[in-house]
């Protein structure tokens, strides 16, 4: 084969040569070449469309396919031919359609595309029965098929007049338009009489089927409002009751999620699921006000703890100030000990002993009112970090603020209660302050506190 090419492009490299050049007309291959292209075998229709092209060329071209498309185009005449096969059928039959695909998923336990195919379902019959009240009215079509405010409407925006030009099963979610009330007019006016009751119980079974899905996928807001769509539509709908009460019952509507329920046993007494979530009801009612007589004791107990605390510290003049800014004590705070609802019990305080001089601190979780410093520096001392060894009950002055800015010296034998109630200190926050200095440095510190204090400053001590 490839000896006759070679023989077959010589000979006409030579006929070439031995012929005159053409000075006019169009140019016509030659035998020898005919014969070329007849052996050279033809390119497959989909290489054909892309040849000469580039990668991005040719998938811009598949890109034109719906098949391949990111996002529909609805000028694309493919897209155009498919929204008309969508719609080949009546309105009945479309959402019946779409009624069986989302059955299908229902069973598979796909709650979420199941969701869509009853959407889509009830975006068409909606339109249909909206189309018709219109009509009654004599109000002209709308310019697209939504549904007015306060009608019978789908429950979320999936449920506007839109379905998918795909295949149901790889489109869900995707928008795609009805067909205009203009285009629709004349299908309209021949619309059959026996089919709008048909459609009318359609609608009513894609709502409860619809909220379904919510209740399964824990939407139970929009699982009431499909059934209360149902209801509109069949006030004797057992579904739509058992639904609506087991979505009200799920977000704690007791009252209302019982209203429901008591409604469709009046319906149907003998109904088992409706009997079964009557005692659900029961039992989460009863639950719920467990639960609030449970906290209302708490509260009540805490209320009297409170005003005990309160009169306490009123009967031993010990003032309390807030700024508004606590400091993180977890659950430390001023109490009653041992028992917070005792009257005859004493004051407990939470204590932070602060070392100036070396930026230290320890927190005493409750300091009595009834103890001394003494009687906490024997567990306290000696210090893991005084290397010096210079803290010590015996070797150190103690001081708390003043509710006037100033210091005042706390002696180490006297109980809390004595330091406390002279009226000269307070407590900030329910957090007892009280400075730990060495005596040998004592004067100097409280004289630089002062100049500190006097000028509005905050001391901040020294090493």
């Amino acid at each position: 084969m490839a000896d006759q090419i070679s023989s077959g492009a010589a000979a006409l490299n030579l006929q070439e040569k031995q012929q005159p050049p053409r000075t006019h007309g169009p140019e016509r291959p030659s035998p020898m070449e005919d014969t070329i292209a007849a052996m050279v075998p033809e390119l497959s229709a989909g290489r054909a469309m892309t040849a000469g092209k580039s990668v991005d060329e040719t998938v811009a071209e598949l890109k034109k396919s719906p098949l391949f498309m990111d996002e529909l185009d609805m000028d694309n005449e493919e897209v155009i031919a498919l929204q008309a096969l969508a719609y080949e059928g009546t309105p009945l039959e479309n959402a019946a359609n779409f009624k069986e695909q989302g059955n299908e998923c229902f069973r598979e336990k796909r709650w979420s595309d199941a969701k869509e195919f009853y959407g889509k379902g009830i975006a068409i019959l909606a339109a249909e029965e909206n189309k018709r009240k219109r009509k009654a009215a004599g109000l002209p079509p709308l310019p697209a098929a939504t549904p007015k405010q306060g009608e019978p409407s789908p429950a979320s925006k999936q449920d506007k007049a839109q379905v998918d030009a795909l295949d149901a099963k790889q489109s869900v979610g995707k928008e795609f338009k009805l067909p205009s009330a203009a285009d629709t007019q004349d299908k309209e006016e021949e619309e059959d009489p026996s089919e709008i009751p048909k459609q009318l119980a359609l609608l009513e079974q894609l709502y409860v089927n619809r909220a379904a899905c919510h209740l399964e996928l824990k939407n139970y807001r929009t699982c009431t409002i499909d059934c209360a769509h149902a209801l509109r539509l069949n006030p004797r709908n057992i579904k739509a009751f058992y639904r609506s009460s087991k979505a009200l019952l799920a977000v704690d509507r007791i009252d209302e999620a019982l209203d429901a329920c008591t409604r469709g046993l009046e319906v149907d007494p003998t109904n088992k699921s409706l009997q079964i979530t009557s005692s659900e009801i029961s039992e989460k009612a009863a639950a719920i006000a467990a639960k609030k007589a449970k906290q209302d004791a708490l509260d009540s107990k805490k209320s009297h703890q409170q005003k005990l605390l309160t009169t306490a510290l009123a009967a031993r003049n010990i003032s309390l100030k807030s700024t508004g800014k606590p400091p993180d004590m977890e659950d430390a705070r001023v109490c009653l000990v041992p028992d917070p609802s005792d009257p005859e019990s004493s004051l407990a305080f939470p204590t932070l002993l602060l070392y100036p001089l070396h930026y230290e601190t320890d927190f005493i979780k409750a300091f009595n009112e009834t103890e001394s410093l003494e009687q906490h520096f024997l567990y306290v001392f000696p210090l893991p970090w005084d290397h010096e060894g210079i803290y010590s009950a015996d070797k150190v002055e103690c001081y708390m603020e003043t509710v006037t800015g100033g210091l005042v010296k706390v002696g180490k034998k006297a109980s809390l209660l004595k330091v406390l109630s002279g009226g000269n200190v307070e407590v900030v926050d329910e957090l007892l302050k009280i400075y730990v200095v060495p005596r040998g440095k004592a004067e100097g510190w409280v004289k630089e506190f002062k100049e500190k204090n006097a000028k509005g400053g905050n001391w901040k001590g020294k090493t």
